[in-house]
């Protein structure tokens, strides 16, 4: 007379490795570090001996002072395809090597003072293409 119920009393194993079978055979040697970022790797195409550098596009820096109070402020605009957060921490990279005030504010970044070389350099090393532009 049989109830329908399984024993759970371990019994036998498996009997069978399911991944038995598998060998590396005609696999690729994996690279130590690699995909992780690791020193000595270089970014690029594979085979590459020098980094690539990531065009970003055009960005203009420009010098203003109007309805500012007199008070100069350079502007950087004209950022394609970067969102608000980047634009942030752009802008903290800004304010921390220009030793000043800064924000994001329709779309722009806006930095207290002419401080249009140090922002030029920050922007050269993000990928972009920084133009200066105006007075």
């Amino acid at each position: 007379m049989s109830t329908g119920k399984i024993s759970t009393g371990g019994g036998q194993g498996l009997g069978q490795n399911p991944f038995g079978a598998l060998s590396s055979a005609g696999l690729p040697a994996a690279k130590v570090g690699a995909g992780r970022g690791e020193p000595g790797q270089t970014a690029g195409r594979p085979g590459s001996a020098t980094p690539a550098t990531k065009n970003r596009g055009r960005v203009d820096v420009r010098r203003e002072t109007g309805n500012r109070g007199g008070k100069t402020v350079t502007v950087v605009d004209g950022f394609v395809g970067i969102g608000f957060p980047e634009k942030e921490q752009l802008t903290k990279k800004m304010r921390a090597a220009c030793g000043c005030g800064g924000t994001v504010k329709g779309g722009a970044i806006e930095i207290q003072g002419d401080q249009r070389e140090k922002i030029a350099a920050i922007l050269s090393a993000a990928g972009f293409r920084p133009v200066m532009a105006g007075g």
